[in-house]
């Protein structure tokens, strides 16, 4: 601490606490306004954008005083960038005196840069191809013979014949909310399946799509 002023002392254990809470990554450097040429008093974790005791400000004017979201001696979360080409998330409070005058700064910088890699790697993990088939397509010969599969499996163990018209919407129902008619003949093969004419299986769908209306 090179700084004269006595009252900015009292801050050091906050600049240790804040870079020892969130890690090598967070600088946090203290001014002392009173010397403008050389505010920079005290740093933790310089390494992040290699502020050096006895530098100038740089952003205090620009991006904290004039900045629309300063408010309560504060702007927080403002952007800027080292020359070394790293995005820094900064905040910086004024620090006032018992009498209520600006003596200094407190300024903690994180770097974004490791985190901007996370978010990259976890982008493109986390992208999906979503496809909305809103027609009927044809499918491959094995898909053909899986979605048969499914549909004998949901009609299960039932006698048809014994399937009252309630029973059938709702089954006919289970295989649209499915997906199933999407597939090219699955409306033929359920009719067959169903011992129903394809018509018929045409005006349940009208009936639900009715209700659900």
């Amino acid at each position: 601490m090179t700084s004269k002023n006595k009252a900015l002392e009292t801050y050091i254990p906050i600049a240790n606490l804040i870079a020892q809470t969130f890690g090598k990554n967070c600088e946090v450097v203290l001014h002392d306004l009173s010397i403008p040429q050389n505010s920079v008093v005290y740093t933790v974790n310089n390494h992040v954008t290699g502020r050096q005791v006895g530098q100038p400000f740089e952003h205090l004017i620009k991006d904290v005083l004039l900045s629309k979201n300063f408010e309560n001696d504060c702007t927080a979360n403002y952007r800027t960038t080292t020359v070394a080409g790293k995005k820094i998330k900064s905040s910086t409070a004024l620090l006032r005196d018992a009498k209520g005058e600006v003596i200094g700064a407190l300024c903690v910088n994180y770097d974004l840069s490791p985190l901007n890699d996370m978010k990259i790697l976890l982008d493109e993990f986390m992208d999906t191809q979503q496809e909305k088939i809103e027609a009927t397509v044809e499918p491959f010969d094995n898909v053909i013979e899986i979605v048969e599969d499914l549909i004998n499996k949901m009609i299960g163990n039932s006698s048809v014949t014994t399937l009252k018209r309630k029973d059938k919407i709702e089954l006919i129902q289970f295989m649209d909310k499915k997906g199933v008619f999407l597939i090219k003949g699955a409306i033929e093969k359920v009719a067959e399946k169903l011992n129903i004419s394809k018509v018929t299986v045409y005006s349940y769908l009208d009936a639900i799509k009715k209700n659900e209306n």
